[in-house]
């Protein structure tokens, strides 16, 4: 990612992030350029997007099929009742919320669910890809596709109270397929308290900031697990599978 020169306003705007050490000119610039691929625009993907619009990302690609209902307003911030009475598409819904939060936002909708076959049309220019769906299958995909572009994957989870993130980088860390061979089997409608998502959403915003930047260390090779109900956090190593069918050399 090459860094586009930042305007007087752009300055202005985001002169608090830019007094960070680690970021400064320079990673706001970076930030600008980049371009990020969310897929989800639910509990999850609300806080993402919303945090990295504020944070002055430059181009967000949004990703998600769904229609808002009632039963989102709970924790799925970008979408309001109008959207709910509209059964407007969450990705319309987003788009006008995520450009009003910053107008200088370059932002690309896609109202379509991800396949393997469609992944590489959505996502093809993204520079780190964001997990914030509700089912592995979905997050299968977006692995293997990270894993043949060689680009981040930030995956979040959240059920009930409890949440989980780790950063796949597939040349250096496990991916999705080691750290959970076998996919879970969904039960239903998933219990979640909408400040739970916030918080894991939250993180995976602060996670693709420091990927663009630079800042900190990402969760490489670590499975963060928070339990907001007993304010429990615990940091799990994780490591890559000789014999993973996702990322080994054997596969």
């Amino acid at each position: 990612m090459t860094s586009d020169p930042l305007t007087k306003t752009e300055i202005e705007r985001y002169q608090r992030q830019i007094l960070i050490e680690g970021i400064g000119n320079e990673g706001q610039a970076k930030i600008k350029k980049a371009t990020v691929g969310v897929v989800g625009a639910g509990g999850l993907g609300s806080p993402v997007c919303m945090y990295l619009a504020a944070a002055g990302v430059g181009n967000l690609i949004v990703v998600d099929d769904q229609k808002v209902e009632a039963s989102n307003l709970n924790r799925q911030l970008l979408h309001w009742q109008e959207d709910a009475e509209a059964s407007s598409l969450k990705v319309d819904s987003a788009a006008n919320k995520l450009t009003a939060i910053n107008p200088g936002l370059k932002l690309r909708r896609h109202s379509e669910r991800i396949y393997s076959d469609n992944i590489s049309d959505l996502l093809d220019d993204a520079d780190i890809l964001v997990d914030c769906t509700d089912n592995f299958e979905t997050r299968m995909i977006m692995n293997d596709y990270a894993i043949r572009r060689n680009v981040p994957l930030v995956h979040g989870a959240v059920e009930s109270l409890h949440g989980q993130i780790t950063t796949v980088m597939a040349s250096r860390t496990p991916c999705l397929k080691c750290i959970f061979p076998s996919l879970p089997k969904r039960k239903g409608p998933i219990p979640v308290l909408g400040p739970a998502a916030g918080t894991i959403g939250a993180l995976q915003a602060v996670e693709v900031i420091k990927l663009i930047t630079g800042l900190g260390q990402p969760l490489f090779g670590k499975l963060l697990v928070i339990d907001v109900q007993d304010n429990c956090y615990e940091m799990i190593s994780v490591e890559k599978d000789p014999h993973c069918t996702a990322c080994s050399q054997d596969k």
